[in-house]
Parts: structure tokens; sequence; C-alpha cells
């Protein structure tokens, strides 16, 4: 929400500070995002004339002019690259040490092309007041040389934007930033509420409305004999210090109605609408062509203002090009109506449109101020562009129900913690709009219609505590008491602080993705249930709550992909839904690799490159999985085309099932299916992982002597390798395992560093290589118990898989 500092004081009368009227805003809610004093920012422009302007000697597109600056001195020598550089033109100096905004650089004395400049003659769009950037600025012959060029300009009216939180519709207009700001003592309000217009005849437009619930209240006024032409200055210069471009007086008075009061109009022009105006569904498959230019096809969720042609305008959003405003109008009819707020806020998600009109009726406006805003619309057309005024037809209720709450004064101290004393409360509550009746200890507090959002006793604690200051109110620290410090965090948020760590140290990037997918997706990742769609979506392709952390990963994978970026590396940690009950929600650790970013390298290098593959995310996934505090020692890995449970955007044979033991999956890793790929449009190979961390058991707390937390040893470690030769289905996992279990004090690795078939091994067998790490920690192992060691792990290998000591 824009608005400029005149704006403001036509109805707040204030000598307050700009600064302290912003810190104010921000204070009571109406957060500053942004202040624009064209007056400061551009003071160090000054008003100059060229006296001369002579070619460049080195140059043919460049010009040495001296430039009277007013200032008293000798003419300044500038260097001028503008086309309409010349002699005689009056135009816009910026001396050495001045601050260009739109080439965010600072002037210096400069040599161009040999010859000294000392500043620079500027555009318009140098001074980000347009962007033209055709040649300078041209000033008429007597405009004052070396005076202020903002200061003459007229720009010394600072533009305020302000970020609105959703329940504040009321500050969609200037009119009710005011009120806030004179209830917080920063100046008078002046309310200057609209006067009734009298009709000189009967409107000869009716209203019919067929769902009162799509459009509660309907006004309409037929002005005859306007004419229709630029704006006056005053609500030009409005507009565009805002940022909207001036069209015409009958739309600009509209534009200006959403701005200062937050009461969006629309205009048509009488002669294009044929018969009595209707408030109705749309039709399915039923087009408009809004003012925008665009042809939107409608659905019958959405509601329009339709005549005997068919729909006219877009209820709440955009009118319609065919019945729209131009130089010719002389008849209008002039709509003020309330519409309902969801089917707003659907129909512009629906379509795409964001306007001005959609942003406050998706909010709420003051159903009160319907018939008034009408009437006051009314007398800008009558000041503006003449005619006569019919009398007012209304349809449906324009009245809002009346809201009082039965207020406890002692509720401002429980919730807040400030005494606020009952004069002070009642003050500002009043000059809120708020009515407050009876002294004590409960008070009786009508709710203006414009704050839909109050509804209880909370929020009149909220509105006084904003107003008095949230700064006021008191630090008061917890009472711990003397029982011992329990742990801040659950394990669960251990268990996400480590998991994100872990993958961030493995040169993941982390990620933050929609926790909405569309029903497709939903449905290809193991969800799509109908308890899990949202009844209001952002958008269409947002429709269902994510089963799954991939989608979101994979399409900002593709989004970088899409930009030159082909190595990419993403994790997120996060929530994913199964189900609408609680226990069906979980929090989830995922990841993907594309191209050569694998966690065994980056990039190329002389040993050539490293591409992913499955290994790239099943060490992802432990990792995660040991950061957690999973028994990795536990885990068993089974292939998806073996597992009952795997996931259908795996390939099978490309991906595995992480678990222990067939009821409890903890996730899955591999690479990504073709199909997942191109239901997604998404460029491959892919692999990925998901860890659900909820699902990883607590480690079992054991009565036992404190241990230190890394137990060192003094003594060297010993390494053995073992080759196997076992049957080629035997997993690799299990020979590991099987030697882990030997003696699991002493060994403390089991890895595999080679698998080989072929030549030397029998047809149907593979030969698989371990290497053991054994880890002393009494003393240093002798040759013999080594052997011993040895001999056992060939053994057990042999028992539990069968596999032969290759010699």
């Amino acid at each position: 929400m824009k608005f400029t500092l005149s704006w403001l004081k036509d109805y707040l009368d204030t000598d307050e500070p700009l600064e302290k009227l912003a810190d104010k805003l921000t204070m009571i809610g109406l957060e500053v995002e942004h202040l624009d004093d064209k007056a400061k920012s551009l003071a160090p422009f000054t008003i100059a004339k060229i006296i001369s302007a002579q070619q460049h000697p080195n140059a043919d597109r460049l010009r040495v002019c001296m430039v009277d600056t007013g200032d008293g001195g000798a003419p300044v020598q500038v260097v001028c690259g503008a086309p309409n550089a010349r002699e005689g033109l009056v135009s816009v100096f910026s001396p050495p040490g001045t601050y260009i905004p739109a080439k965010n650089i600072t002037l210096s004395v400069g040599t161009i092309r040999g010859v000294e400049s000392r500043g620079m003659l500027c555009s318009a769009a140098e001074l980000e007041l347009s962007e033209d950037h055709d040649g300078i600025i041209e000033l008429p012959a007597d405009a004052p040389i070396g005076k202020p060029y903002a200061e003459w300009a007229g720009l010394g009216d600072p533009v305020i934007e302000i970020n609105l939180t959703p329940n504040r519709a009321d500050c969609t207009g200037v009119h009710g930033i005011a009120r806030d700001l004179s209830a917080a003592d920063m100046g008078k309000f002046k309310d200057n509420p609209p006067r009734p217009i009298k009709g000189e005849f009967p409107c000869p437009v009716q209203v019919k409305i067929e769902d009162a619930k799509l459009c509660p209240g309907f006004a309409l006024r037929f002005v005859r004999g306007v004419k229709n032409g630029p704006s006056p200055e005053w609500l030009q210069k409005r507009l565009t210090s805002i940022g909207l471009r001036p069209i015409n007086a009958l739309v600009d008075i509209t534009n200006f109605m959403t701005f200062d009061r937050a009461r969006p109009l629309h205009v048509f022009d009488a002669a294009k609408v044929k018969g009595n105006l209707v408030v109705r569904h749309a039709k399915e498959g039923e087009t408009l062509i809004a003012l925008d230019g665009k042809t939107y096809t409608l659905d019958d969720t959405m509601c329009v203002i339709a005549d005997e042609n068919g729909a006219e305008s877009l209820a709440g959003i955009m009118g319609g090009e065919a019945s729209g405003c131009d130089d010719n109008t002389t008849d209008v009819l002039i709509e003020s109506a309330l519409w309902n707020e969801i089917n707003i806020a659907q129909t512009g998600r629906k379509l795409g449109i964001n306007s001005d009109a959609r942003y406050r009726f998706e909010r709420g406006v003051d159903p009160a101020f319907m018939v008034p805003g009408l009437a006051m619309a009314t007398k800008l057309v009558l000041d503006i562009c003449g005619g006569k005024p019919s009398e007012i037809v209304v349809a449906g209720n324009p009245h809002a129900e009346d809201r009082i709450i039965e207020f406890p004064l002692d509720e401002v101290k429980r919730l807040s913690g400030i005494e606020v004393p009952f004069p002070q409360v009642k003050s500002i509550l009043s000059r809120l709009g708020f009515m407050v009746a009876g002294t004590g200890p409960i008070v009786k507090i009508a709710v203006p219609s414009w704050r839909a959002d109050v509804h209880g006793k909370a929020d009149i604690v909220e509105e006084i505590v904003r107003i008095v200051g949230v700064d006021s109110v008191p630090l008061t620290p917890f009472d711990r008491g003397d029982a011992p410090r329990k742990a801040v965090l659950t394990s669960l948020q251990l268990r996400t602080r480590r998991a994100k760590r872990a993958l961030a140290a493995r040169g993941m990037m982390e990620a933050v993705t929609w926790s909405f997918v569309s029903k497709a997706q939903a449905e290809l990742f193991g969800g799509g249930q109908r308890d899990l769609e949202l009844a209001n979506p952002i958008a269409a392709d947002l429709s269902d709550m994510r089963p799954s952390l991939v989608p979101g990963l994979i399409a900002a994978a593709q989004a970088n992909v899409d930009r030159g970026l082909t190595d990419i590396a993403l994790f997120e940690v996060g929530q994913i839904f199964k189900g609408d009950k609680p226990e069906d929600q979980f929090m989830a650790a995922s990841g993907v690799r594309r191209g050569l970013a694998s966690s065994k390298g980056t990039g190329r290098s002389w040993s050539g490159t490293f591409e992913i593959d499955a290994f790239d995310a099943k060490a992802d996934a432990f990792a995660v999985l040991a950061a957690a505090g999973a028994p990795v020692q536990a885990l068993q890995i089974v292939p998806c085309n073996e597992a009952r449970n795997a996931p259908a955007w795996l390939h099978p044979g490309r991906s595995g099932v992480i678990q222990i033991g067939p009821q409890n999956v903890l996730g899955y890793f591999g690479e990504l299916h073709p199909r997942t790929l191109e239901a997604l449009k998404a460029d491959g190979p892919l692999v990925a992982f998901e860890i659900i961390l909820e699902r990883i058991p607590d480690a079992k707390a054991k009565p036992t002597r404190a241990k230190p937390l890394l137990e060192l040893s003094a003594f060297q470690p010993v390494s053995r390798d073992f080759a196997f030769v076992v049957d080629r289905a035997v997993k690799a996992g299990d020979i590991i395992r099987a030697a882990q279990g030997v003696d699991k004090k002493l060994i403390t690795g089991v890895t595999v560093f080679d698998v080989y078939e072929g030549k030397g091994v029998e047809d149907g067998k593979k030969s698989v290589a371990i290497a053991v790490t054994l880890q002393p920690r009494e003393k240093t192992l002798t040759d013999q118990e080594i052997e011993a060691v040895a001999a056992k792990i060939v053994a057990e290998v042999g028992k539990k898989t069968g596999g032969v000591l290759r010699v």
C-alpha cells in the first residue's frame, strides 16, 4: 500500500516529521517497507543552463558543454553524450560527489576521451523519474538557474509504502491509516464523511442479485451528461505519485477511491449496457474480454455482473472492455457493491488476476460505506465531469450485523501485563472508531463496521496494546525454580537439526519448497487422497498436501537446470502428509542430486568425472541416519525389486529400501524412474533419497558408568583384506554383517572395496573383497590373535552366506 505524505495529511492534521510517522506506523502494526523522499535523495541536483555545446575533438557522438550552474562562479565544463544537448537548453546538473540512483555510482571529476568533465547533465531515467533515457531532461527556458530541481519540480512529497497484514482491510485506504495514526497521538483525525447526493430522476437501470451469498449488497446510480477527458492535475499527481498511470477522469476517480477510502468501484458506459443488470454465477465456458485486453474463460463458481448481452464485468476483480468508458462516454452507471471474500480470492487465483480491487475485496471492505462511497464517487464525477445524477438503486442488504463485546477491563493486564487506566482505554478505542459503554469492571464495546477482524476480548486487548506500544510490555523472567534444567529440544527437533547439518556437510544446498503439490504429483508419490485436498488452494497446481519432499526438490533442481546450473545437490527437511490425522504426518529428510554433483567428488578432475549414481543417494541417506542416531549396524537394505513396500517413483533395479525388519521402513534411495522424470518434466538422470525421522528408534538408555563420548585408543589399528567367492545373488551387506558379528568390540569397520565377476570365478559366482579394521583397546594384538580373528571371520561368512575364501 503506497501513499504520499500530503495525501495522508488530507485526513491527519499533523506536524510530526516523516521519520517519526514512519516509526509509529511500524510500531502500531502497519510496517513501513520503504520511504521514498525525492526531495532528500535528489537534493544535490540543480537546474543549470548550457551556455555552449561544441563537438568533442575525439568523439563523434560527444559534446563538450559549458554549463552555468547558477552558483555565481565560472561555467563548468561537462562532456555529454545526449543527442539533445545544445546551446541554450535548461536541464538538470549534478556536480562531482553526487550519487546517481539509477547507475548506482558516485560522480567524480573524470576525463572522457582526453577532455575533462566536471559533472553530469542528467536524463529522467538516471534520476529514476521515468524510463526516458533518450536524452537529458529539457526544462522551460524560465526555470530558475541554480535552484534545486526536486524543489522546483514539486518532488518534495515523500512516498510511504507499508506492508499490511491480511486482517487490516481498513488500512488499504489512506483514510484508515490516518485514523490509526490519530489514535497513536500523531495528529488529529479529519474524517470528512461524504454527504448524500440527491437524485434528480429515477435510475433507468435496475439490479437483480441471484445469489446473496456472492453479493450481499449492490448500489447503482446513473449520471447523465458527463464529459470525460483528462483528470485534473491534483488527481493525476495523486495517482502518479504511487505508480498508477492516469487514464481518464472516470477511471481515475475509481482508482482514487480505491486508495483513498479502500472502496473499489466500477463505472460502466451506460450506452454500452443493454437492459437491466443482474449479478449471477458465470456460465460454464462463458468468456469475458477484460479491461486488461485479455480474454478469460469463466466457470460457474465465478460471479459476474451481466446485462442482456452477457457478462460485462468480473465482479469485484476487473471490468469488461465492452462496457468500459472512453472519451466519447456521456452517460455512466456507477456501481458500488459488496462481494464474497472467498469467492473473490478463488476467482482471482483461478484466472491469475491480481488487481487493486481484488486485493481489497478478498480482505473485506466496509459494508457500511457502500452507499456513502457511491455518494463520494458521484460528487467527484459531478465536480470533474459534470452531469446530473439519478436516484440510487440498492439491492440486497448493505448493513453489517452489529457486534457487541462484553469486555472485562482487567483483561488488558491479564493478557499483556500492562496496566492501562480506563480513561486511556476508552480514549484509544474511541479514536479507533469503537464505542465504549459503561465504566467497569465490565464494559460493552461496539465494533465498527470496518473492523471485521475484531471478534473477541483478545482482539480488543491487541488494539489497546499496539497503540500503547508493545515496547511497554514489561520484561518478566520466568520462574524456573530449583529443579534441574530439562532438555529444551525434543528428540525429533534434535534429529531435524542434525540431519540438516549432516547433509550440508556433504555439500548439499538446503531448499524450502511448497508444502503443496498438484493432484497428479501427489498420486505419483503415494498421496492424492481426498482428505488431503486443499479446500482453497492458492493455485491449481498446488491443490494437495505433499506426500513426499522429493517432487518439490525435483522441481527446484529442474529450475536450476533450465538456467544452466546442471550439477545440483539439494536437500530439505520438512513435513510430509500420508493422511489427515496427526499420526499420518511425518518429518522427513530428503535430497536429490543431478549431473556431476556426486558425493564422491565435484565436477571434472584429472582422473575423469564423478557422475551421480544410486550409491550417492545411499551415502546421503546413511549420513542422515547416522547423524540422527539410527543403529547403523542393524540397518537392512532390500532392493526395490524385491521389497514389498518399494515406492513406484524409484527405478526398481537401481534403488533400495532401508529398514529395520520388514515392519519398520526408515526410507528409500536410488535413481528416479524414467516415468517419474517424464511426469515431472525433469531432465535426468536424478538420484534421490527420503528418510522418515520419526521411524528411527530411540537409543536405549543403559545404566552404565559414564564413559567419554569418543574413546580414542592408544594402539595402532590393524587392517586385513578378505576376498570371498559367493553366489551372485548374495548381497554384499550380508557379508559385511557376518564379518562385523564376529567381535563387535574389536572390529570397528568393514567396507567393500571390490566386486569381481569373470575369468577365474565360476559362472553364477562373484568375488566380493572386504577390508576389516581391528582396533585393539587394551594391548597390541599378536599375530596369533589376529589370525584367530581372521579365521573366525572366514568361518562366520561361510556359515551365513556360503562364501569361500578366494585363493
